[in-house]
This record gives structure tokens, sequence and C-alpha cells, in this order.
């Protein structure tokens, strides 16, 4: 995490966020997830966060609230990542998959709920319409039959414009809920779709950056393992260069012990001579 985003999510004058104090604040963002996808204001729904942070014994502002959680899905997203030879993409990984999964529900049950209504609604106007057609149709009949046999091409040019006014407004009625209903339900399908592709990118990225890690671990270690290789080699040669100068010096130690040797038995053997 850079300095600059550290001290917004902290605050002047505040100590940095705990890891409980931190579990606390994803524990209760989870809570509210669903009044967040549900909801385009969050300002008002950040208020709520830092209320129930205080609740709790943290006083965390709101804004500092919402830069933390920035900071945190950063970090899931895979910007900010730990080692991953210990498994763990970032800290609190566990919590925050667990917020983002009950999001893809959320998102699913939506797209659920709007289509039961969108189906229901299709229903309701069909039936609307078909009620109200037949019962205009009954009253022209009635019409008809109450008037005189001379009145009766009038009345039968007057029915047919009525009939075709009627048809008119079923199909007007029958397609602007439907219009709304289906714009609705692919405003959300079109919102699902881009969230579960933010998802695989994310996720692909991820990929890219293990395997990247992955083969830039493999290369350090061979250029380590050279490395000591090489070491080695340089360690058994100038142990090998020792050992030479060791047995050289020694030969002549050797050499220089049987002169001494050789020149001290030749005095000795010169007094005992000349003693006799």
């Amino acid at each position: 995490m850079s300095p600059a985003a550290a001290r917004e999510e902290r605050g002047p004058g505040q100590p940095q966020w705990s890891q409980q104090e931190t579990r606390e604040f994803i524990a209760i963002r989870a809570e509210l997830e669903k009044d967040f996808t549900a909801s385009k204001r969050n300002k008002t729904l950040w208020e709520v966060v830092s209320s129930k942070m205080r609740e709790r014994g943290f006083r965390r502002s709101p804004e500092q609230c919402k830069c933390k959680w920035k900071n945190l899905v950063n970090r899931y997203k895979g910007k900010e990542t730990s080692d991953p030879e210990h498994g763990r993409q970032c800290p609190f990984f566990e919590e925050l998959h667990a917020v983002f999964t009950q999001r893809a529900h959320n998102m699913q049950r939506l797209l659920l709920e709007s289509e039961t209504r969108s189906a229901q609604t299709k229903k309701g106007v069909k039936r609307s319409s078909v009620d109200r057609s037949s019962e205009e149709l009954s009253e022209d009949d009635d019409e008809v039959e109450y008037d005189s046999e001379e009145e009766k091409p009038s009345r039968s040019n007057t029915r047919k414009r009525k009939v075709d006014k009627v048809g008119m407004e079923k199909s007007s009625r029958a397609n602007n809920p439907s219009n709304v209903v289906s714009n609705s339900t692919s405003s959300i399908q079109e919102m699902l779709k881009e969230f579960f592709q933010h998802q695989l990118r994310m996720e692909m990225q991820w990929r890219e950056m293990m395997e990247r890690r992955a083969q830039e671990r493999q290369l350090f270690e061979q250029e380590w393992r050279q490395s000591m290789e090489k070491l080695e080699r340089e360690r058994l040669m100038i142990e090998q260069a020792w050992r030479e100068r060791e047995e050289q010096r020694r030969m002549r130690e050797e050499s220089r012990a049987e002169r001494r040797d050789a020149l001290l038995t030749t005095l000795l053997n010169k007094l005992i001579n000349e003693s006799n």
C-alpha cells in the first residue's frame, strides 16, 4: 500500500487499522452488501458503517471507511498481493472472497426476481387487455342489437372503427409495460455480464501474475543454484591448492630433516673416529 493511501484510510492523528478492527469492518460491510448492491448513492451507507464501527469501539469516519474498503478491494484484485508461496493473495482474502461471492448471489437473485416480475407483468397485461376488448366488443354488440334496421350500416362502420381502435389500444398497452420490463431485465443482465467479465479478468490477471511470479522464482532459484555451484567449485579449487601447498611444505621439511640427520650422523662418526 502506498503511504498516501495509508494516510487517507488512517486519518491524521489516528492509529493504523489493526487486524481485529479490519475484520470487524469487513463483517459490517458484508452485512450491508445487499444494500450497497441495490443502492447507487452509498454516502448514507458509509455513514451507517461508521456508526456501527463506533458501536464496536472503533472511531472511523465514513470517508476513512470508504478509503479502507477501496484499498482492501485493490488488494483482493491482486494489485497489492503478498508472497504467493504462502498461499494467500492478500490479507483477509477469505473474508473478502465471501463478500464478493455474496455479491454474485445477490446479482443472480435480482436477475431471477426481475425475470419473474417480467413474466407476471406480461401475463397481467395480456389478460387485462383481453378482458377490456371483450367488454368493449360486448357493449358494441348490445348497442347494435338495440338499433333499428335503418341504422345498421352506420352502426356497423362505427363498430369497425371501435374494433380497430380497441386493437390499437390493446397493442399499445401490451407493448409499453413489456418494453419497460424488457429494458430493466436487459439492464440487469448487462450489469451481471459486466460483473462476471470483470471477475474473469481479475482471475486471469491473477493467474498471469502467479505464473510470472513462478517463472521469476524459478529463474532466481536457477541463478542461485548456479551461483552456489560456482562457489563450491571455487572452494574445492582453493582447498586443493591449499593441500598441494601443505604437501610441498611437508616434503621440504622431511628433506631438511633427512639432511640434518645425515649431517649429525657424519659428525658423530667423525668424533668417534678421532677419539679412537
